[in-house]
């Protein structure tokens, strides 16, 4: 195996994982963590090169583990789940030196991307077929499901063990073999999560694994490799129309999750408090760093400042500070660009006449710190109505009517999730309908669940991921013809 990087309860491959063995590079990059600027390891820098030996080694044995028993393969990914869980505060430790996250909260993602292997460790064995006649009874039709071949996964940094997981899970189940680009700022996870793959019995090719500081190039080379057949892609909608574009000229399988925008609407008569408690859910998790994230918050008139000051009393008494450390619920973001760009919007916002109820300055010092922020009478025409904002800020819109609101929340080219709490079960169902959106929560501010199924529509992307649904993105129908005798 390559050299190891090792600080408490840190022990990770920083080599490529190509064709079941651990490769050395010439070049490498550093990982940074994000609450001190430290260099906590040097990671092997793929190159064109090496992207299309990774290719080579999942084409060459995709016909293999496409005939594996599926009973075989649900083992592995079931063993490959007891081995994250048992393994939980070592990645937990990689997740939040490579990204800021606070442990508690890396410790709940190491638990969600888990259930991912032990969802589709399920489904393996349930993919299912169909056996009918024609109309007129002259032939029988058996149709059956084949792995499509292949597959590219891209991934962000924001949830860097279950992003692996939610593409990896369903491609291993359907008997797809796989070439793995990370992200950049957090490859140390996925580099582990090859080495439990490894342990649990992936055989060597079925999943590659190429850390790179050129991604345009290695995921461009896969695209036009002509052996690809699918591309899962999660990150920036801009990234995924260039992909959607590479994926044109060999018509290529694509799913992709993108951007969000979501809106968090409090109707009038909602319980504020358990809004409250949505909202800290919706906007908090992950520092707001989460396609998820409730960016636009819709509150009616009548209870607007109320839920602003209660929203800004709790998110002003978080704890921010560098993840690993004791009692911590607030981490940096993921880079000072990120910062900047939280900063740039707050100000934008200050500048049309919203008011700041806690926060909006960033931190001095060491990190890529931001306060949690609560802005109060934000102009909907403020560039973060507009704009992801990826970060711990909530802006509340005051609105009148039911209309109104649906028109506001509506007003994006993004539609992943929406949220809608009130009291009244029929406007709840009424509003949801309405929403433009993949994702619905009603009176919760958390969607996200291995077993449904996840996406958004408009230019929040393609396909869904998880549920009974998600294995579908990785298998083909075939149609069997047969006269009757």
């Amino acid at each position: 195996m390559t050299a190891t990087t090792t600080r408490p309860h840190i022990d990770t491959p920083t080599g490529l994982f190509i064709a079941g063995a651990w490769r050395d590079t010439d070049a490498t990059f550093d990982v940074v963590d994000p609450a001190t600027g430290e260099v906590i390891a040097a990671v092997a820098d793929g190159t064109i090169a090496d992207a299309e030996a990774a290719m080579t080694a999942a084409a060459d044995a995709q016909e293999a583990w496409a005939a594996t028993a599926p009973r075989e393969r649900s083992n592995i990914l079931r063993r490959a789940f007891e081995l994250i869980v048992e393994r939980t505060e070592q990645l937990a430790a990689v997740i939040t030196a490579e990204m800021g996250k606070p442990l508690a909260d890396a410790r709940g993602e190491v638990a969600y991307g888990a259930e991912f292997f032990r969802w589709f460790s399920e489904e393996a064995v349930r993919i299912s077929g169909d056996h009918t006649s024609t109309g007129d009874g002259k032939n029988r039709i058996i149709v059956t499901r084949a792995p499509v071949g292949p597959c590219i996964l891209v991934t962000p940094w924001n949830f860097p063990l279950a992003m692996g997981t939610r593409k990896i899970g369903p491609a291993l189940a359907a008997g797809c073999t796989v070439v793995f680009k990370p992200a950049e700022q957090t490859p140390l996870t996925a580099l582990a999560l090859a080495d439990i793959l490894r342990e649990a019995g992936v055989p060597a090719g079925v999943v590659n694994v190429v850390p790179t500081t050129n991604a345009s190039d290695v995921v461009g080379s896969w695209m036009a490799s002509g052996l690809a057949r699918k591309i899962s892609f999660t990150g920036s909608t801009e990234v995924g129309k260039i992909l959607l574009a590479q994926a044109a000229p060999t018509v290529m399988r694509a799913s992709m999750e993108l951007g969000g925008n979501a809106p968090f609407i409090v109707a009038e008569g909602a319980d504020i408090d358990r809004a409250v408690d949505g909202a800290m859910v919706a906007k908090m998790r992950n520092m707001g760093e989460a396609c998820t994230a409730a960016n636009r918050f819709f509150v009616h008139r009548s209870v607007a400042r109320e839920f602003a000051d209660k929203l800004g009393a709790r998110m002003g008494s978080l704890t921010v500070g560098a993840g690993a450390r004791d009692g911590v619920e607030v981490g940096p973001l993921i880079d000072q660009d990120g910062r900047a760009k939280v900063q740039r919007l707050v100000d934008d916002a200050l500048s049309r006449g919203a008011r700041a109820v806690v926060g909006g300055i960033q931190d001095d010092g060491p990190g890529y710190f931001y306060p949690p922020t609560v802005l109060d009478d934000v102009d909907a025409s403020s560039d973060l109505m507009s704009t992801e904002i990826f970060g711990p800020v909530a802006a509340v819109v005051p609105f009148d009517t039911e209309d109104e609101v649906i028109a506001l929340a509506n007003d994006t080219e993004w539609g992943l999730v929406g949220y809608v709490f009130t009291q009244d079960i029929d406007r709840a169902l009424r509003m949801g309908e309405r929403l433009e959106v993949g994702m619905v929560g009603l009176n919760t501010g958390l969607v996200s669940n291995p077993a449904a199924p996840f996406g958004g529509v408009k230019q929040s992307g393609l396909g869904r991921e998880g549920g009974k649904v998600g294995i579908d993105e990785f298998l083909e129908y075939k149609y069997f013809a047969i006269p009757r005798s």
